[in-house]
């Protein structure tokens, strides 16, 4: 018991909990006297010795059942929930197992099965088939949620709604009643629903035996071409110092470049009327050339999506921008959940590597699906409208998912009306945009679009470098 409670305590700080030497002491003379016999006591007891902190009581309350008393897997419906005869119990079967036949990959046909029979899953079939995919890349268990997704997404969970439309169809079209039918779908929706929360738990599971250096890890790679081209979304977090040492070696080769191009940039183009003006008094012999001076000093204006699935690609941007800030002539930077939020102060008072790590602490959504960039956009509009000129390059980073809300387009034709250029840059690969997604539902990136004068996919940090490189080429 004292090393499952020792693990316990070190996935609650690999979660981000305080926890001291002196207060897990406390813990272990704490259950010497509860005892472990009464659970909710137990449970008590170690949260009065370890939590000092309101907002990681949701957190303690998450990892407790992983490590004392797991969580039973939510029960499934019998098909139709028990309403169906006989007759179209078996007719209901007979089609499923044609479905199943024609049904791939495996593990999709598993769920359907599942889903439609009402038999549960084992904790080891469970483990099976999230064995074929990848594992958890984050530990820290406030990002459960996104990592039950990615789960949810590689298993290709949303087919699922897809094939149930299709055996209802056949089943309709064999005569079977709509009440029938209609039992079948209230049932197939509640197991679906019961088994997402079960791949749920079986992620949490996995993120807390990694945080203690257990399960299945994903293989170190540190060579940069990989690393370049490697997705954000499988970023590993042991990879961290890999990864900013990429970075600053790409903003280094980023600053000399574009230092290089303003050099050369400095004679400009010939500015033919002011020569010839010039050079009246001369009856223009001899000549003094004149040229237009190019401006290749941007003002940026950069607003990021403060998701957890846009976390590393804020992050490196942000430290590739403020790497180059020699090169700039002004940078403000906003980061948006559902409101607008103001980045700015904290790189004027600290370096980028600090800087990010307050905005990270400080700026975090709240709830899951809360993003709303029309909300935000309104909002820089109506406080923030002015630090936006002629000369000013508008970046958006993110996916264009704002949970149904209303995307703000009036707001955004503002900004793009009085700035030099608007680029987006999408957190997402091309594919998906403006695909539906279940859990943040449809992306309204094709209504930005035509209002943008650039759209840059940037899942990797060989997109983003390039991406950014072409914000200094003058258009």
């Amino acid at each position: 018991m004292d090393r499952r409670i020792t693990e316990f305590i070190a996935a609650l700080r690999a979660a981000g909990v305080r926890i001291s030497l002196a207060e897990t002491a406390d813990a272990m003379r704490a259950i010497e006297q509860a005892g472990i016999t009464d659970r909710e006591l137990f449970r008590l007891a170690l949260q009065a010795s370890l939590i000092k902190d309101a907002k990681d009581f949701a957190t303690y309350r998450e990892l407790f059942p992983l490590y004392f008393g797991k969580d039973a897997p939510p029960p499934l419906q019998q098909p139709g929930g028990g309403q169906l005869s006989d007759e179209q119990r078996e007719q209901l079967m007979q089609q499923l197992q044609q479905m199943l036949a024609q049904l791939s990959p495996q593990q999709l046909a598993q769920l359907f099965r599942a889903m439609m029979t009402g038999q549960p899953m084992s904790g080891q079939e469970m483990r099976g088939m999230l064995g074929q995919i990848a594992p958890p890349s984050m530990t820290n268990q406030r990002y459960r949620e996104w990592m039950t997704r990615q789960a949810l997404r590689e298993l290709q969970f949303n087919k699922l709604d897809q094939a149930l439309r299709e055996l209802l169809e056949q089943l309709r079209q064999q005569g079977m009643s709509a009440e029938a039918l209609r039992a079948i779908e209230q049932a197939a929706r509640a197991n679906q629903q019961a088994l997402a929360e079960q791949i749920g738990q079986e992620v949490a599971r996995q993120m807390a035996a990694m945080a203690r250096g257990e399960g299945r890890a994903r293989p170190r790679q540190h060579a940069e071409a990989e690393l370049l081209d490697r997705p954000f979304e499988r970023l590993d977090e042991r990879d961290a110092d890999d990864m900013r040492k990429v970075v600053n070696r790409l903003a280094a080769r980023l600053r000399t470049r574009l230092a290089l191009r303003q050099r050369r940039g400095k004679t400009g183009t010939l500015d033919a009327k002011n020569t010839i003006r010039t050079n009246q008094r001369f009856g223009g012999v001899p000549m003094i050339v004149r040229h237009r001076k190019r401006h290749l000093k941007p003002k940026l204006v950069v607003l990021c999506d403060r998701s957890v699935s846009t976390q590393h690609v804020m992050t490196f941007m942000l430290l590739m921008i403020y790497s180059l800030h020699d090169q700039l002539s002004r940078t403000r930077s906003f980061a948006f959940i559902d409101r607008l939020y103001d980045m700015t102060m904290y790189f004027a008072e600290s370096r980028p590597e600090v800087a990010i790590e307050r905005v990270l602490e400080q700026i975090r959504p709240t709830r899951s699906y809360s993003t709303d960039l029309g909300s935000a956009l309104d909002e820089f509009v109506r406080d923030h409208l002015s630090v936006v000129d002629h000369r000013t390059t508008v970046i958006i980073l993110g996916d264009a998912r704002n949970n149904e809300n209303d995307p703000g387009l009036a707001a955004f034709s503002q900004i793009c009306r009085r700035a030099r250029r608007v680029v987006w840059f999408a957190t997402e690969e091309r594919y998906k945009w403006g695909v539906y997604d279940p859990g943040s539902l449809s992306s309204d990136i094709y209504k930005y679009a035509p209002m943008c004068d650039a759209m840059h996919e940037v899942t990797n940090l060989r997109q983003l470098a390039e991406a950014i490189d072409r914000l200094f080429v003058r258009p």
